[in-house]
């Protein structure tokens, strides 16, 4: 054999090699699951009603039963592991976490950094929870006025940057919520769909969301980036296809009484 020869034939082995290497990472993540019996899902616990603690301490919720119906078609066990959104990404790029259903945004960046895996399965607008007395009534209200936030949140730099507004962000829910009860924000700015719910326990008699709800984005699950088109990526893809042609997110709506989306019987009527 030449020299050349030689060459490329040691160059076409450490190729093939890599190619081992990676391909069955790819394709280990589902067997991974199988071999271990548990999918671990990180969710929410602090996003009442879509992933939250009952009394005894369990995280339930709209996205926990979702977790659980991909758990039962895999015949495995179910762990639920809390996340916010500072660090969602980060467990499942760690591996901390095998899927990630946690009221996430699906947009162009976050597409590279995780795999948003495809149908997503709602959506939600940006809004502000204000005290009555503040009387809000358009967004550039917000110039100047400090505004509880999530870390991590998309929209906290666009509020900022378009409206003014002083972003004061905090870790979780709890202490956005905290600080707004005891006066250190005028608002805070999240999640439309988490408002409409939490405006409906006593606490929060006095407070309103009286914008207009803007940036309606989808929500999505998503799996490492290297998993998107891999077995596991594309069995996730087939269980969101079956919920919105069987209707299931719509009837989880029902259940954990959610008003309505207009997005899930959009998706319904375009999957059934």
């Amino acid at each position: 054999m030449t020299k050349r020869r030689i060459i490329l034939a040691g160059i076409a082995a450490i190729a093939g090699l890599a190619f081992a290497a990676s391909a069955p990472a790819n394709a280990q993540t589902l067997e991974k699951i199988k071999q271990r019996g548990v999918l671990i899902v990180g969710t929410k616990a602090d996003y009442k009603p879509f992933g939250f603690r009952d009394p005894s301490g369990a995280i339930v919720g709209f996205e926990p039963d979702m977790a659980k119906d991909v758990a039962d078609k895999l015949g495995v066990k179910l762990q639920l592991e809390p996340v916010v959104s500072s660090n969602r990404m980060q467990f499942l790029q760690q591996g901390k976490i095998d899927l990630m259903i946690a009221t996430m945004n699906d947009t162009p960046d976050r597409r590279k950094v995780v795999g948003i895996v495809q149908p997503d399965y709602y959506a939600s607008g940006v809004n502000v929870m204000s005290n009555k007395k503040a009387a809000l009534k358009n967004w550039e209200q917000l110039k100047g006025q400090k505004i509880c936030a999530i870390q991590g949140a998309w929209y906290n730099k666009p509020v900022s940057e378009k409206y003014g507004a002083d972003i004061v962000a905090f870790t979780g829910t709890t202490e956005a919520q905290a600080a707004l009860l005891q006066g250190n924000c005028v608002g805070w700015v999240y999640d439309d769909t988490a408002f409409a719910a939490l405006l409906a326990e006593p606490k929060w008699e006095g407070y309103e969301m009286a914008l207009p709800s803007i940036d309606v984005e989808p929500w999505g699950l998503a799996v490492k980036l290297e998993d998107i088109d891999s077995p596991w990526g594309k069995l996730v893809s087939q269980v969101e296809e079956g919920w919105h042609k069987s209707g299931r997110l719509i009837a989880l709506e029902t259940k954990w009484k959610i008003p309505h989306s207009a997005y899930l019987q959009q998706m319904h009527d375009k999957y059934k």
